[in-house]
């Protein structure tokens, strides 16, 4: 079975973004001290990606308009807009029930990537296996929570752990 994997950035007070949705704090604390590519290690064990319209949206107005970084994974876009579908590109209303379908598929690892959202209703069901989440060393005061209520504590289990440049890599899986 695949295994669904939470990989996000957040400051050290919890938030994804910034009350404006802007993510352009996501750096370490020196522009000087070289940053770790946990990407790249990351991503080899990954063919699918699921994430919220707005993280979407922000990736093709803002962060890389001329092209789709995830390209070579399968996309899934949560949203209630009804828009055209590719083999690579596929655009849903239900995340539960798509995530679930996906983790009983053969494959690698599905990257839940985005927003807040998506994640909260992931984790009300108890459905993400592991948060690889990078704490960046700022404090925003306000914006977009990681996380939000849940019905239920979830226990998890510290497996790595690693820091570069004032970011703390922190890899939980559930117990």
């Amino acid at each position: 079975m695949r295994k669904i994997v939470l990989f996000i950035a957040m400051s050290l007070d919890g938030y994804i973004a910034d009350k404006d949705g802007k993510v352009d704090w996501l750096n370490g604390q020196s522009s000087n001290e070289e940053n770790l590519d946990t990407y790249s290690a990351f991503i080899k064990n990954v063919d699918t990606v699921v994430m919220g319209w707005n993280t979407y949206h922000q990736i093709v107005t803002e962060l890389s308009p001329e092209e789709w970084v995830y390209d070579e994974l399968t996309s899934y876009i949560i949203t209630h807009r009804e828009l055209p579908s590719t083999n690579k590109l596929i655009f849903t209303n239900n995340t539960c029930d798509i995530v679930n379908q996906l983790k009983q598929e053969q494959g690698k690892n599905i990257w839940i990537c985005g927003g807040a959202n998506i994640i909260q209703q992931l984790m009300q069901a108890d459905l993400i296996d592991e948060y690889y989440i990078s704490v960046i060393p700022t404090i925003l005061g306000s914006g977009i929570r990681l996380f939000g209520k849940i019905p239920k504590e979830i226990k998890l289990e510290l497996v790595h752990t690693q820091t570069y440049n004032g970011i703390t890599d922190l890899v939980y899986k559930r117990r």
